[in-house]
């Protein structure tokens, strides 16, 4: 039996260089440059009848600059940068006349594109079929997982190409302001501060108890939403009689209300732009709201993918029409679900109410709550500084025998199939069936809104936030609605379901106040950059507060002007 052999192979030396030697090449070979490849060198495609047009697409997309081809997902496959100079010893040339040659398939490229597209779509689909919509179309229902596709947009896909929206401030920027500082949001996020104790120092005004017959709404068994006339104070901070006698009487060192407060603590959140006045008054600062500005309408769809647009097409879906139309359900909704029997008086009367509107005020209790802002580092008592901020509490309840406050706030669903919709579910389908879902919708939607929402209960004390879900009676007229459905949440839970940190939203509320503290005494706007998450704060007079405030004003004069 002969022993196994192992016998080295011959090796080569090759003294001109790398690459084989002359004395190895077959004479076939001998003629043909060596070309050096890699294991990520990509095989191309002997023949490809599908996609005719990729040699133009190839050159469409060839930079000027720098002459190398566009990264996209046609050519990913084709880049090989290691040997791939020496692919034109390889090319095949072409000999004859080949002008009458044509390929059997003569579609046009968009149809050969369209056919490509449904073949691949039919991949890994289980059942399709067309149902009816119940009304003159019909909606495609895919059969894997029950879940039914109508008409909805899938977000993704070229999302990059489209054009950058651009915003204009809340606010006419003057040439003449002077910016003092300028905050990014991402520090602001990580700013902290500890909860501080609320201090109840006085309350007004009176509110209705909550009419429970709303809790047993549903899709089924919907309400019309009512049109119904009361009038409500929303005073400024600085107009605020009560906060006016808190500042002479040294109460506290920062006054705002539960609004603006919100706002700030929510800020990181926010998309639109916004505006606070800060005005300071010797050693006090007064965080104070402009006259018809944004804190006097409620977003839709704020931090949607592809948030409302304003477009002069489709005007009653437009993000201004429907804050307007958001804010009009807000307020309708918050006097519908109370019963008109023995309210629930609190220790002084309306402190804004006059002869004339005494009788027809709508149901609102104002809380003037003080909470200590002061650093553990401060020494003396001279050096604490405390918030006194007017929170506002819409209706009460009876529960476990004792009277409890809530807040009351809705919800409102335009047209599931329009721009900026936010892919959510449409709700006289799922609301009752898919209730979290469309939750979890809208807490990504309206993100900034619902936590500003959360925020101003906890202000306010209430222990309850009441939501209501508000639907379009025909997606195509916004005039006319119906409430869906009612839901209450703890204002602590709710929050910690948003993943909302009070701690951070404290500490920029002592960031801000310690920054605004330290200004020379006049006036001031902080501004949300339109277009950027970016905080910044303009010295600016009076004077040019008043000529912004006139200009806002015939504006509003000119479109409703033209909605009349």
């Amino acid at each position: 039996m002969s022993k196994p052999r192992f016998q080295l192979p011959k090796l080569y030396e090759s003294q001109d260089g790398w690459g084989p030697t002359s004395d190895v090449i077959p004479l076939k070979f001998q003629d043909i440059p060596y070309a050096p490849y890699s294991k990520g060198d990509k095989l191309g495609r002997v023949a490809d009848w599908t996609n005719p047009d990729a040699q133009k697409q190839d050159n469409r997309e060839v930079s000027g600059r720098t002459g190398r081809p566009g990264f996209n997902r046609f050519n990913r496959d084709q880049h090989q940068a290691y040997g791939a100079a020496f692919a034109s010893t390889f090319a095949y040339t072409h000999t004859e006349d080949e002008s009458s040659f044509s390929v059997v398939d003569n579609r046009s490229a968009a149809a050969k594109k369209m056919a490509i597209k449904a073949a691949g779509g039919q991949r890994g689909r289980v059942q399709t079929k067309q149902a009816p919509t119940g009304g003159s179309g019909f909606r495609t229902v895919n059969q894997r997982g029950g879940r039914q596709q109508q008409g909805r947009r899938k977000y993704g896909y070229k999302d990059y190409d489209k054009p950058q929206r651009v915003r204009n401030a809340s606010i006419n920027v003057g040439a003449d302001w002077k910016m003092l500082d300028e905050i990014e949001f991402s520090r602001l996020s990580k700013l902290t501060f500890g909860i501080p104790e609320a201090e109840d120092v006085e309350s007004y005004g009176s509110i209705n108890y909550y009419n429970k017959a709303y809790d047993r709404v549903n899709t089924k068994n919907d309400k019309t939403l009512q049109h119904i006339e009361r009038v409500k104070y929303d005073t400024t901070t600085s107009e605020d009689p009560i906060i006016q006698q808190f500042l002479q009487d040294n109460k506290a060192t920062v006054f705002a209300t539960d609004a603006v407060l919100s706002l700030l603590m929510c800020a990181t959140r926010t998309v639109y732009p916004w505006d606070i006045v800060v005005k300071k008054i010797g050693d006090k600062v007064v965080l104070d709201k402009r006259p018809g500005g944004v804190f006097d309408y409620v977003t839709v769809n704020e931090n949607a993918a592809d948030p409302p647009a304003e477009t002069d097409k489709d005007t009653i879906n437009s993000w201004s029409a429907l804050s307007n139309e958001a804010t009009y359900i807000n307020q309708n909704f918050a006097r519908q679900v109370l019963d008109n029997k023995t309210p629930h008086t609190f220790a002084k009367p309306n402190p804004f109410a006059s002869e004339d509107t005494k009788d027809k005020l709508a149901s609102c209790g104002y809380r003037y709550r003080k909470f200590d802002l002061t650093s553990s580092t401060a020494e003396e008592d001279a050096e604490r500084m405390y918030l006194m901020v007017r929170t506002e509490v819409d209706a009460a309840i009876k529960m476990g025998g004792q009277t409890s406050l809530m807040t009351v706030r809705a919800l409102n669903e335009f047209d599931p199939n329009a721009q900026g919709a936010g892919n959510s579910l449409p709700w006289k389908k799922s609301l009752d069936s898919q209730r979290g879902a469309v939750v979890a919708a809208e807490m990504k939607n309206n993100a900034a809104k619902l936590a500003r929402w959360a925020v101003q209960a906890m202000l306010a004390g209430a222990d309850q936030l009441k939501l209501g879900y508000v639907a379009r009676q025909d997606p195509k007229n916004n005039n006319r609605h119906v409430i869906l459905g009612t839901q209450a949440y703890k204002p602590k839970d709710f929050a910690a379901q948003m993943n909302l940190s009070l701690n951070n939203g404290w500490g920029i509320v002592k960031a801000v106040a310690d920054m605004c503290l330290q200004l020379p005494e006049g006036q001031y706007i902080l501004l949300k950059d339109p277009n950027r998450p970016i905080l910044r704060i303009y010295a600016v007079s009076s004077e040019d507060l008043e000529a912004n405030d006139e200009d806002d004003e015939e504006e509003g004069e000119e479109e409703t002007d033209k909605d009349n």
